[in-house]
């Protein structure tokens, strides 16, 4: 397998999007085949056989859902990708061949199964194999390889229909050219899901997964370790080893996962400032759900702070920075189980490793923090009761604002210890949970310089349904079914379906006609560049969905989203010109398709896929997305309904209104997760759960 750079995680992101590109394909292409399917077949008589042509893939994908997640929970996200591509590629062959209408019809449902597998899990390993920081805009890419998949589809079809022998069977068996690329990228490209080899106790390969993707084989932080419990410290300096240090009562030792960091901290008695905030706020703050709240009085303390990045640990820098200079065997797990070979004597492959220097820190030496993502860094502590003697505590910490944090960041208590009486001090909430290194017989002066990684305790069992009643899976599959309905709901297959319409009252058929453009080519056409505009606002998005965060893209991109809708049905209702009705239209068309691919196109799979726990987040992802196939098949087959019954104002005014509750729903129930490591979202959503339940 090829070396990586530190930007790896990009590669992969884009080779799995290769997915979502040809499902953006094939949309296209059918959408021009079906005209000469017609033709081939005779169906202009068959309303119902025209439209399981077009229907079937999205039968195929929602039936393959139902499990997919579930599966890909058992054998990995990778294996997963392979036969999505496989789909692809034997769909296209059984349509370029097909001799009626049945085969052409199984062809089309094998072609939905790779579709919804590809929908379904490239989020999903995208944001499993995605840094943090830049996690939100890797999950842009398949909307955006989606959009090129089409416009290159429509550009194809277009050039076809301009032909008087065009080929349906060559629209849709092209298909099978790209999908080798696919099929070549899942086999030798694609790593497996670090986080899915950590959840099943692979941890060598989870080292290596991480050493090409992010440069680092850190896997301790990989693994939610079962309950969690929130506290908070003061944290100073450690002065262990200067001659007038005293350690104080109830003072107790922090390790960092790098060599020679650690802290002395004091826990600070009463509850976390963390829920403290979460309940601060206006009558309208009170009305949230608490997790919202919790997320959000996080993201509010980095802003007070003075810079969206981490003021925890300013060394902490983007995938696009290039590789950063680490000290030697800096990580937990990348040393040799003695902690005192050099470099070349180290063994990449060795699971034991050792926690800090065996030599210990010396006092005034320097340290580098390197933090995970959103201003978080990772912490362990011993654990003192005899039932978990050898083990270790996980803490992720996050810096508070008040008055002892007088020094700046906990990576500043890494400098140079301060003098006696100088009271630097850092506060800090800390989300506790069992880590998957362990003590059991580590040697030597020091025993927590050798811990060995076992296993997290979640591959002794397997995903079973109890675990979706689980307080925060519940909640966090409110969340993301609840999106996924509203999304679909929101009018964009309307929007779809009535575009070519709009457009030719606009008067652009006429003018194509005059250019010796036909009525079928030049919807392909206009298609096409519809498709296209979408491009640079997808652009925007992947631009300030880390920036922004998604929950204020959604909540900025709805309302824009109701005021087209609400013009388009007005054009519709208020008698006017067909020139301005056509001008109206066109604008208003046009806003929606931007809008929506800044906003609520890529966000709801981007939340989907970081608000699980990694043990059922293949299973709550096929939830989330079988939400989306069938909201996807009602709308598609009650849009031709509303328009007979109650007319486009009245089916594009349901839009606005869904719009509108969308807006109040993203307002109240979903939490920001810009910059957030995956394991402290499950964990907030778990901790927000049992917090609500207790009040």
């Amino acid at each position: 397998r090829v070396k990586m750079t530190s930007k790896g995680a990009v590669y992969v992101a884009i080779a799995a999007a290769m997915g979502n590109l040809l499902q953006g394909w094939d949309n296209a292409t059918i959408a021009g085949a079906v005209l000469y399917i017609k033709k081939e077949f005779h169906l202009e008589t068959q309303p119902t056989i025209e439209g399981l042509i077009v229907s079937m893939s999205l039968i195929g994908a929602t039936v393959i859902t139902t499990f997919s997640g579930s599966v890909s929970d058992a054998i990995g996200r990778r294996p997963m990708l392979v036969v999505s591509s496989l789909f692809y590629f034997v769909s296209g062959l059984v349509m370029f061949w097909s001799p009626n209408v049945y085969v052409l019809l199984v062809a089309r449902l094998l072609d939905g199964f790779g579709i919804g597998l590809a929908v379904t899990l490239v989020p999903l390993y995208i944001s499993e194999t995605a840094p943090s920081d830049i996690r939100g805009t890797l999950n842009t890419f398949p909307q955006f390889t989606g959009s090129i998949g089409m416009c290159l589809a429509y550009a194809m079809v277009f050039i076809m229909s301009l032909q008087s022998n065009a080929s349906w069977r060559v629209m849709l068996g092209v298909l099978s050219l790209p999908s080798i690329a696919y099929f070549v990228l899942a086999v030798f490209f694609l790593p497996e899901s670090p986080r899915w080899l950590v959840s099943k106790g692979k941890m060598d390969e989870a080292k290596l997964v991480l050493q090409a993707l992010r440069g680092k084989e850190d896997v301790s932080g990989l693994e939610v370790g079962g309950e969690t419990s929130v506290e908070e410290y003061v944290i100073n300096g450690d002065n262990e080893l200067s001659e007038d240090y005293v350690q104080e009562k109830d003072e107790i030792k922090l390790y960092g996962a790098e060599e020679g960091q650690s802290w002395m901290a004091k826990p600070v008695r009463g509850q976390s400032s963390l829920f403290l905030a979460s309940r601060q706020g206006s009558v309208a703050a009170h009305m949230m759900d608490p997790m919202v709240t919790l997320f959000g009085s996080v993201h509010e303390k980095q802003y007070e702070m003075g810079s969206v990045r981490s003021m925890l640990f300013p060394t902490f820098g983007s995938i696009f920075q290039g590789d950063q200079q680490k000290p030697d065997n800096w990580d937990v797990e990348s040393n040799h189980e003695k902690g005192n070979l050099s470099e070349d004597e180290t063994d990449d492959n060795n699971l034991k490793s050792p926690l800090i220097s065996p030599n210990g820190r010396q006092a005034g030496e320097i340290t580098t923090a390197t933090g995970i993502g959103g201003g978080w860094q990772l912490a362990y502590k011993k654990t003192e009761d005899g039932n978990n003697a050898g083990g270790l505590k996980r803490i992720y910490l996050h810096q508070e604002l008040g008055i002892e944090s007088r020094r700046g960041s906990i990576a500043s208590l890494l400098g140079p210890i301060p003098g006696p009486g100088e009271g630097d001090a850092v506060r800090a909430s800390a989300l506790v949970s069992r880590s998957v290194l362990c003590l059991d017989g580590a040697m030597g002066q020091n025993p927590i310089q050798s811990g060995l990684i076992k296993p997290p305790p979640s591959t002794k069992k397997g995903t079973s349904w109890s675990d979706l009643a689980e307080p925060g899976v519940k909640q966090a599959l409110i969340v993301g079914v609840g999106i996924q309905i509203l999304q679909q709901f929101s009018g964009i297959n309307g929007v779809l379906y009535y575009t070519p319409q709009i457009l030719e009252q606009a008067g652009v058929g006429l003018l194509l006609s005059n250019m010796g453009i036909g009525s079928e080519s030049a919807s392909f056409l206009i298609s096409g560049v519809t498709t296209l505009l979408m491009l640079p606002s997808i652009g925007v998005a992947m631009k300030l969905i880390d920036l922004a965060g998604r929950r204020m893209l959604l909540l900025a991109t709805l309302p824009v989203l109701l005021a087209s809708l609400i013009v388009l049905v007005l054009s519709n209702i208020i008698p006017m010109g067909s020139v301005p009705h056509a001008v109206i239209s066109t604008i208003s068309v046009v806003v929606y398709f931007c809008t929506f691919v800044m906003g609520f196109g890529p966000i709801p799979n981007t939340l989907c896929s970081e608000i699980f726990p990694t043990r059922v987040r293949g299973l709550c992802i096929a939830i989330c997305a079988l939400t989306f196939w069938v909201g996807d098949i009602i709308v598609t087959y009650t849009l031709p309904m509303l328009l007979t019954t109650i007319g486009l104002a009245g089916a594009f005014g349901i839009y606005a209104v869904v719009c509108a509750i969308s807006w109040f729903f993203v307002y109240f129930k979903v939490p920001e997760t810009k910059g957030m490591p995956l394991e402290v979202i499950t964990e907030f959503f778990a901790m927000g759960a049992a917090n609500k339940k207790a009040n």
